[in-house]
């Protein structure tokens, strides 16, 4: 992977650009992910983002390593409930969900079907199976686990350190219900 990474909605007229690596590429599979992923899908146009077993696979990325490039002003937020501590950001030009923030959290989960097929990094593990009824029928091809693990929770802390503790804020204006 180049050291900048240009991604972009469906229809591009929403750009970003990553800088570097990311801090770890994962698909969740906790049900607070898959319900936001089946009601964004019923969004005009919209394209489904989970993978045939119902994951959401994104790359987490430090904020500080983001940049919007154009089509700011197409982004709009999307809860699951008015009280929900995260929230996801849809790019409404062509209903593309573009990335996953957790309150107060220090980076993004910008999801994976923002990049090009060839150039789309590969995920680490799964994470959340847990949440499912049946995990069975999960691929073995990547660790299954069954929540958040130490591993995973120390790279964010080290991505934070990295960053000096900073905690980049990313205004959204507009609101959108699915």
């Amino acid at each position: 992977m180049s050291d900048t990474t240009h991604i972009g909605c469906a229809c591009g007229q929403t750009r970003l650009k990553v800088q570097g690596a990311p801090i770890l590429v994962s698909e969740c599979l906790c049900d607070s992910c898959r319900a936001a992923a089946n009601r964004l899908s019923t969004l005009p146009g919209a394209r489904s983002i989970l993978t045939s077993y119902e994951a959401t696979p994104s790359a987490e990325y430090r904020k500080d390593r983001i940049t919007i490039v154009s089509g700011e002003e197409t982004l709009s937020e999307f809860r699951l409930s008015p009280d929900a501590g995260s929230r996801r950001v849809v790019a409404t030009c062509c209903n593309t969900p573009v990335f996953l923030e957790m309150k107060g959290a220090h980076w993004l989960s910008l999801y994976l079907h923002l990049w090009p097929q060839e150039t789309r990094p590969k995920a680490e593990l799964r994470t959340m199976v847990g949440d499912l009824p049946d995990a069975s029928r999960l691929p073995k091809d990547i660790p299954n686990l069954k929540s958040h693990t130490v591993s995973f929770y120390a790279k964010l802390l080290w991505a934070w350190i990295a960053m000096g503790f900073r905690n980049p804020k990313i205004a959204i204006a507009r609101k959108i219900e699915a």
